[in-house]
């Protein structure tokens, strides 16, 4: 099942709307204050269908589905610090690099090199109580069986379960 596409005439039926800030081919981005209102309107014991309906928009041509994650997205909105403000522009694409001080760039590679080695020493002991586990075993590899390069002197072993 795919997107539902707007009309060209459902998009500019959309846009008169004021709490409608822009309209894309397949997607609406509602105003602040629409989001706002939404969440007082639902809070008061409101319907979501009947909240649209009160703000002039034609639910036939939202659907059940957008008008339902709406509101879903309205209630996550709600909780949140930065309230209904759109958060898209600020957070996509890629993390910006901070600029550091040589001194700064020292104390943060002399902690991620100290976190390194917590880690290995971490890894070192976790290999040690283990141990070999069972059913593991070494078997030399016969010559023929060995791809071209291994053919030298030098003896292969596989570990096999």
């Amino acid at each position: 099942m795919g997107k539902n596409y707007f009309t060209e005439k459902e998009r500019k039926k959309l846009e008169e709307n004021p709490f409608v800030e822009k309209v894309s081919l397949k997607a609406i981005t509602y105003t602040e204050t629409f989001k706002e209102h939404f969440a007082e309107e639902k809070a008061l014991g409101k319907g979501p269908t009947q909240i649209f309906r009160d703000a002039d928009f034609d639910v036939t041509v939202l659907g059940k589905d957008r008008i339902k994650m709406f509101s879903r997205r309205i209630k996550t909105m709600s909780h949140r610090p930065e309230g209904f403000t759109d958060l898209r522009s600020e957070f996509s694409g890629r993390p910006r690099i901070k600029e550091r001080t040589q001194e700064e760039e020292i104390a943060y590679l002399k902690h991620k090199v100290a976190l390194q080695k917590q880690q290995i020493e971490a890894l070192k002991k976790q290999i040690l109580s283990i141990g070999r586990p069972r059913g593991l075993h070494t078997r030399k590899i016969p010559t023929h069986q060995r791809p071209n390069k291994a053919r030298s002197k030098f003896v292969k072993y596989i570990m096999v379960m």
